[in-house]
């Protein structure tokens, strides 16, 4: 845009097409809606599906941690692809794929009856996501002014994180549900009792899943009515339904300057220079590494893992049922507020501000977590040797009443106790965990077909030509059963688990201010014109892959190793991540996408 033009920008301004911008920013949000929910809906499922799927499809804690990383693992999938994609059926014809494998994915998973179903659900969900995460913003990119590019990317962070506040209250209603159901059966003999709260807890993670069909009809009917990317349309050579697209996001006065600025790079294209730049050419390389940097330590601050987990860990810091699905609803209403405040500032303070501030702040609160699970894993004691003793044929099976749990040295009638155990049969390694205070779970019960899983067909073809790198069946058919760890101590006073949920808190708000809208802003406006898609692509795949390696070992390292291990991991990344933000990345606030090109070039 020229002088004379950005001069006449405040007049025109009232004959902007302000309810087209709404409507357009509303169904970008609903996108990040479904992001949220794809991120935040599994936290509040995953204590009754760990409940009862354990039980009757004989889970494990590996297939479990699975089920929590399919999303992310189908989020890597798609974002490989989500690129070419959006260049072959455009945007808006991405985004409503996006919503209708999203709407499939519903019913797949409430339905689900065995691992695969369910595992199939979540991967759908997660390619969903994968699809949104890049073409949604590269669409805000393209249809935006400078001037509007940061609200809109906060728009769509908003709306994720009212996805996030939405998958939780669900979960906290379920919980509420549960702990109702777990009262009115006291009097029933254990028997019944354990066969009720089966069918309440199965109940509840399909409802939970069921809940979130709607968000998917809305968004994928919405994005019919949205226009194409303008930007897209001009590089397709169909420029009247640019300039269409266009009267619908522009001031008329400025349709035709707009329309001829897209036009000269095309023009340019034609020439001399190739259509599609190669990704890593000299000009592009070094903006490209660094939107991939800032998108990978996003995600190695553990934000997903903590969202996911959010109820296991504060069940585990010592808030009890309803209470940890209280601060898990409170961390996600947070996440939301101050998602509002970034709205406020990205476009006032700058990207680069906000990401040291972000990431300074994400690493001290990550920071002081870990020191209070060091603190309350200090007081364990190591039991391994007594359960170890117990192992007959292969196998342990224990029933933990009180004089078991006195057996073992403690008193659970004086202060709740909890068991960790981590054992392994060959390769195949698990995690349990048993707590004195909770009702209907007093079986401590290790079978080599509950942990010992066959090869898929898949699996066995890759053995074959020994490119599995998953544990051999056969060499754990004949494995004794080993104790790797097994841990026994009191469970924390909810006083620990309240200042443990404040940790989180003060990361969450932090991340929202900071690299929660800033991530989105990264991915699109540091990546040059010609390489954006797929340069977007790839990106977002870096990312998804690093959330999608931490949700996969989330569990077996907490059984392993503790919660304390994870937090210090993710606060040494976000050490890293401050200083990227600090010394290598430029301000990019109210330049246009050209001219934040132009400085790298």
């Amino acid at each position: 845009m020229n002088d004379a033009t950005a001069a006449m920008s405040p007049p025109a301004a009232a004959d902007t097409p302000r309810w087209s911008i709404r409507y357009l920013l509303f169904i970008a949000g609903m996108g990040g809606l479904l992001y949220g929910i794809d991120i935040g809906i599994i936290a509040g499922a995953l204590p009754y599906l760990e409940a009862t799927a354990t039980a009757s499809w004989h889970l494990s804690s590996q297939q479990l941690g699975f089920v929590v990383a399919a999303v992310l693992l189908g989020s890597v999938l798609s974002s490989l692809f989500a690129g070419a994609i959006a260049d072959l059926i455009g945007r808006r014809g991405a985004m409503l794929l996006a919503g209708v494998l999203f709407t499939l994915s519903i019913p797949v998973m409430a339905l689900a009856s065995g691992y695969l179903p369910l595992l199939l659900g979540r991967l759908l969900q997660g390619i969903s996501g994968g699809l949104i995460g890049v073409v949604v913003p590269l669409y805000l990119a393209e249809v935006l002014s400078p001037e509007r590019r940061g609200r809109g990317a906060a728009m769509f962070q908003l709306l994720l994180t009212v996805g996030l506040v939405l998958a939780a209250a669900i979960g906290l209603y379920h919980a509420h549900a549960v702990d109702a159901a777990a009262a009115s059966v006291q009097s029933l003999a254990a028997a019944e009792q354990q066969r009720v709260l089966f069918a309440v807890k199965d109940h509840a993670w399909r409802t939970i899943f069921w809940s979130c069909l709607l968000p998917g009809l809305i968004f994928s009917a919405g994005v019919l009515l949205l226009s194409e990317s303008p930007r897209w349309l001009v590089r397709r050579g169909r420029v009247e339904r640019a300039r269409a697209a266009l009267q619908r996001t522009v001031p008329a006065a400025q349709v035709e300057a707009t329309l001829q600025q897209m036009q000269a790079p095309a023009t340019a294209a034609t020439g001399s220079a190739p259509e599609r730049d190669r990704l890593l050419s000299r000009r592009y390389v070094w903006p490209f590494l660094l939107a991939c940097a800032i998108l990978a330590f996003t995600q190695a601050t553990g934000i997903n893992s903590v969202l996911a987990y959010a109820v296991n860990i504060l069940n585990q810091a010592g808030l009890p049922g309803a209470a940890a699905n209280w601060a898990d609803v409170s961390i996600k209403l947070l996440n939301a507020v101050m998602t509002v405040v970034a709205l406020v500032l990205v476009d006032r303070k700058g990207r680069k501000f906000l990401l040291m501030l972000g990431s300074g702040g994400i690493a001290l609160s990550l920071l002081a977590a870990a020191l209070l699970f060091v603190q309350a894993e200090r007081g364990s004691q190591d039991v391994r040797p007594p359960l170890q003793q117990a192992i007959a044929g292969d196998a342990l099976s224990l029933r933990f009443d009180t004089a078991q749990w006195q057996r073992l040295g403690v008193d659970p009638t004086a202060q709740p106790q909890q068991l960790t155990v981590a054992y392994a049969y060959a390769g195949f390694s698990n995690v349990r965990s048993l707590r004195s205070d909770a009702l209907g779970d007093t079986e401590l019960t290790i079978r080599r077909q509950d942990s010992v899983q066959a090869d898929s067909v898949i699996g066995a073809f890759f053995r074959r030509i020994h490119l599995n790198p998953f544990p051999d069946p056969a060499a754990a058919a004949q494995a004794p059963l080993r104790i790797e760890r097994a841990s026994l101590g009191p469970v924390p006073p909810p006083a620990h688990g309240w200042a443990v949920a404040a940790c989180i808190l003060v990361f969450v708000a932090f991340f929202a201010v900071g690299p929660g809208v800033c991530v989105w802003l990264a991915l699109s406006e540091l990546m040059p014109t010609r390489i954006r898609s797929n340069g977007m692509s790839i990106a977002l795949l870096i990312n998804q892959f690093v959330s999608t390696v931490i949700a996969a070992i989330f569990l077996p390292t907490v059984g392993h190793y503790g919660y304390a291990s994870m937090f210090f991991f993710w606060a040494g990344c976000t050490v890293v991540y401050f200083l990227v933000a600090a010394f290598f990345l430029p301000e990019t606030k109210g330049k246009s996408l050209e001219q934040i090109e132009a400085h790298f070039r």
